[in-house]
């Protein structure tokens, strides 16, 4: 044991973490068998440890900020089950039509009550834009008005949002820029209350995967869906899109980016958080693209998901009271340890955000890359408005 000890203590010291050391990340070991299990199981043997309660960290957003930081996950011996998880994702199709509603039973589908006490207003539940935000409610806000614009959205456009959530983008591209939108999702409680929030708008919400779509459209948006997507079908999500995007339209693609090429994710995330998903590399969007679109921008805004999972976690920990009835200590350990862990990897730069903007042909003249400004939420219902009347004028006229 003492040897197991003094090689993890030589790891961490690497990365300015002590063990029972004084500052708010240094780790206090409670269970010896500790070391063992985190030489031996690596990435699942280090959260399975922290959800069991043998060690603990003031901090663990910046314990794990240290440790990404310092690269330490290359010391951990690679053991049977890391091997099988990236030869399974390798050979097998983790991700095919017949497993596409996994992930919504097993994640999106625990709670609705669980999202709506951790996220903003709107439940948007992906990276807020935080350039002149002060909340997570305008955070929120003014992503979704970012994407808006980007696509360049005109009243009467038709919109499909993959991986449409809680309806957050569809009420707000509705409301605001009078635009049709389709939101699909694989979770059975999302589209529920979807198709509740976007009562009475011009949004259909349909629960299905993305590979059986029947129509087209002038606008296609994608927002923390790529990464439940996986290697295999990266090339069959593009044509999907490409097959149902209008040739002078435009796709925006919002995923959590990795800054290498990986086949399977880690081993603690897949087991417990979001099972068959996968981050990808700019190498893996390139190539999935490539000869299909034309990559008009490319923004990368990875330090406000730090921002974003600190303010979920704080109203997870706000909210717990009202959550203990449903789920055990066990669970809030678990949850606790994937928004920080999350948000760790996000601050050590090991993961990104990106904001892609793709068209079919390329835009004449070219693309102008469009970044937030303070959004002036007068001027937003006063534009809303004159939108909503100029497309009432057109449609009596048409």
């Amino acid at each position: 044991m003492n040897r197991q000890k003094q090689k993890i203590e030589k790891y961490l010291n690497s990365a300015g973490i002590t063990i029972d050391g004084p500052q708010l990340w240094d780790i206090n070991v409670i269970n010896q068998a500790f070391y063992s299990r985190v030489l031996a199981r690596g990435s699942l043997g280090l959260g399975e440890s922290y959800v069991d309660g043998w060690w603990d960290v003031e901090q663990l957003d910046e314990f794990f900020s240290r440790i990404l930081r310092a690269n330490l996950e290359r010391y951990v011996e690679h053991n049977w089950r890391s091997v099988f998880d990236v030869l399974s994702a390798r050979l097998v199709n983790l991700q095919k039509p017949s497993r596409a509603f996994i992930i919504g039973t097993r994640h999106y589908d625990i709670g609705n009550n669980l999202f709506r006490s951790m996220l903003d207003a709107r439940m948007v539940y992906s990276c807020g834009y935080w350039q002149h935000a002060s909340t997570l409610d305008e955070a929120q806000e003014a992503k979704l008005e970012l994407i808006c614009r980007k696509l360049a959205l005109e009243p009467g456009m038709t919109v499909l949002d993959i991986g449409c959530g809680w309806g957050g983008f569809a009420k707000y591209a509705a409301e605001n820029y009078s635009a049709n939108v389709l939101g699909i999702t694989v979770s059975a409680e999302q589209a529920t209350m979807a198709k509740d929030v976007c009562a009475g708008l011009p949004v259909i919400i349909k629960l299905q995967d993305y590979r059986d779509l029947d129509s087209t459209f002038d606008r296609i948006v994608s927002i923390g869906m790529f990464e439940h997507v996986g290697a295999k079908n990266y090339r069959t999500f593009m044509k999907v899109v490409r097959d149902h995007l209008h040739d002078d339209g435009l796709f925006l693609l919002h995923t959590i980016g990795g800054n290498a090429t990986r086949y399977a994710t880690d081993p603690w995330i897949a087991e417990y958080i979001f099972p068959n998903s996968l981050i990808p590399s700019i190498d893996q969007i390139a190539r999935a693209s490539e000869g299909m679109f034309v990559m008009e921008d490319w923004h990368n805004f990875s330090a406000f998901y730090d921002k974003t999972l600190m303010a979920w976690h704080q109203n997870f920990e706000k909210n717990w009271k009202g959550l203990a009835s449903q789920y055990d200590e066990r669970f809030f350990r678990m949850w606790k340890y994937y928004l920080l862990s999350s948000a760790g990897s996000f601050r050590s730069r090991h993961n990104q955000l990106w904001q892609i903007v793709f068209s079919p042909k390329g835009i004449n003249g070219g693309y102008e890359s469009i970044r937030e400004r303070a959004i002036d939420r007068t001027s937003v219902r006063n534009k809303r408005a004159e939108r909503a009347t100029a497309f009432a004028e057109k449609t009596a006229e048409g």
